[in-house]
């Protein structure tokens, strides 16, 4: 009996122990130890990936249990991420550009964070117009990691060899100034240097259209832009160019973008975002130049804002970690390790203020234009529009065809597209 009752003990024990080596191991494999976060996203400068490779380290050493496997795509992005979210082989979490923003929070296909998000994360501290940018329906799909808006860059020993004191405060100032500005012409034609570089897309040119009250789309998300208030806007881009002659495109003067003509001296003011400050300081060393806000457009403050948020993949295996990602990510300590290069401005009102931007002189005018910028964004059909009203923008503004024609043709095309896709 003895030995029958200790036969069963240890039987009992044996399969107890069994129990718990069975439940631990279960415990490990549903455990954080050994989690992998994919990140997914794009390299506008070299700094930039390695800034974000340095917060990442830092969130794997306060995370020990998670590692974030970091991808960079340049590369046709948010085709790529598309294609990706259709094949259910989207990463975890993601850059996402307000103007996309729209189209994949209606899909479905991105994880409302609300659940998420507590008291302790403050999300006052964000710029409101920019956090609006990724919401829909009272439900966050994103937190804007950095923003840009537009601000006057002009240079100041130009200003000063024609007696020029200060920037332009409104639009008539500165087409008055650009004329003073504007060198006569060299042997190939061309002028030596124009008052003011201007980009003939519609992403730079929202602004001066909401000025007289112009709109993108209607209710319906159907192409709107062929309005009296756009086109008395538009027009002004039009008669400085072609009337006045003082203002050139890039492709005018052998440049491929705005920062490069201004640097070059081809043109002695742009408009251009906060990126361009350390691409002139590394470029061009010796160009002396300063910032000042957008001069107002039919006496109204506007300006263009830029913004990406991090997002989550709806299908990603491990939510909480992915979160746990994102939250350091635009926490206040991974921001400030993040924006203090200044290649991009911090979303938190709190790191805008630590860091000093609203205090410097080069960066305090874009500080100031996020509160009444118009963001870069305009329902799902947006890059159908864009596509379509930059190609006959740029026929109007070289005088292929009247700037009515052109709005006319481009808003026509546009929604004959959009409605093809329906």
């Amino acid at each position: 009996m003895k030995i029958e009752r200790l036969t069963k003990t240890l039987s009992f024990w044996v399969f107890l122990l069994l129990l718990i080596v069975t439940l631990t191991s279960c415990g490990f494999r549903n455990s954080p130890e050994g989690i992998t976060i994919t990140l997914s996203g794009w390299q506008s400068n070299p700094n930039e990936k390695q800034l974000l490779e340095q917060v990442l380290h830092q969130f794997e050493v306060q995370h020990p249990h998670i590692k974030v496997k970091h991808e960079t795509i340049n590369d046709q992005y948010m085709d790529v991420i598309k294609t990706r979210l259709i094949g259910d082989a989207a990463p975890d979490v993601f850059y996402l550009d307000a103007f996309e923003a729209p189209l994949l929070m209606k899909y479905g296909v991105l994880e409302p964070l609300n659940p998420y998000i507590d008291a302790q994360f403050d999300l006052t501290d964000f710029e409101p117009t920019l956090l609006k940018a990724f919401q829909l329906e009272e439900r966050t799909y994103g937190l804007p990691k950095d923003f840009s808006t537009l601000a006057l860059f002009y240079n100041k020993q130009a200003f000063q060899e024609v007696g020029i004191n200060q920037a332009p405060q409104t639009w008539d100032e500165l087409r008055d100034d650009s004329k003073k500005l504007t060198v006569d012409k060299n042997r190939d034609g061309r002028k030596e240097q124009y008052g003011f570089g201007v980009a003939p897309e519609l992403s730079r040119q929202y602004f001066i259209m909401t000025a007289f009250g112009g709109r993108l789309i209607d209710r319906q998300e159907n192409a709107a832009f062929f309005t009296s208030g756009s086109l008395k806007g538009l027009q002004l881009v039009i008669e400085q160019y072609r009337k006045d002659q003082s203002s050139a495109q890039p492709s005018d003067v052998g440049a491929s973008t705005g920062s490069e003509m201004f640097g070059q001296g081809k043109a002695a003011m742009v408009l251009e975002g906060t990126w361009a400050i350390p691409y002139l300081q590394e470029t061009f060393p010796k160009l002396e130049f300063a910032t000042a806000e957008v001069p107002t457009v039919n006496g109204k403050k506007g300006t263009m804002a830029y913004t990406v948020a991090y997002v989550m993949n709806k299908k990603a295996k491990h939510k909480e970690a992915a979160w746990q990602l994102i939250a350091y990510l635009t926490s206040k300590e991974g921001m400030k390790a993040w924006a203090k290069e200044g290649l991009a401005l911090p979303t938190r009102k709190s790191v805008l203020a630590e860091l000093g931007f609203v205090d410097n002189p080069l960066y305090a005018p874009f500080a100031k234009g996020a509160d009444y910028a118009t963001i870069w964004q305009s329902g799902e059909t947006l890059p159908t529009i864009l596509t379509h009203f930059n190609n006959q923008f740029i026929s109007a503004l070289i005088g292929e065809q009247s700037l009515r024609d052109a709005l006319r043709k481009a808003q026509r095309s546009a929604n004959e597209e959009i409605q093809s896709a329906r």
